[in-house]
């Protein structure tokens, strides 16, 4: 299994989750901004939420991934936030000069979901009923029924 693999990409009502608990070298990145992008189209979620909490270290190649991701988000529309990003990890990103363009950064997830449902008008019950009727859908071993 590869590193991208490793990191799982949640469905939470209308947002993607993708809480990233491991350093990632290039190729992972690559792969995981592949996976986010058909897991948009596959699932039409409205928001991707990427959790770096866990990085202590990003280089220029990640934070251009970042803005890359946000990007594409935004055409396919959805929006994203990334959630966590560590005092050294904000540091190294002024200091490479990147700004993350088009990615709204809060301190944690609980922020990064209110974020998201206030951009997209989400009742937080309607987003609960969203999530628990997907999970009433699937069947016992995690499938669709």
């Amino acid at each position: 299994m590869s590193g991208a693999q490793r990191i799982p990409i949640l469905k939470v009502g209308r947002v993607l989750v993708v809480p990233i608990q491991t350093d990632m070298d290039d190729q992972t990145v690559v792969h995981l901004q592949e996976r986010i992008l058909s897991e948009l189209e596959r699932t039409r979620a409205r928001g991707v939420l990427i959790d770096i909490s866990l990085l202590e270290m990003v280089d220029s190649f990640i934070g251009r991934m970042l803005s890359d991701i946000a990007s594409m988000a935004r055409i396919m529309d959805a929006r994203t936030v990334v959630v966590g990003i560590q005092p050294a990890v904000a540091i190294t990103l002024v200091e490479l000069g990147l700004e993350l363009s088009g990615v709204s950064t809060v301190l944690n997830v609980d922020e990064g979901i209110k974020l998201l449902r206030d951009e997209f008008d989400i009742e937080e019950r309607e987003d609960d009923e969203l999530f628990w009727g997907e999970l009433n859908l699937l069947g016992e071993h995690g499938h669709r029924a």
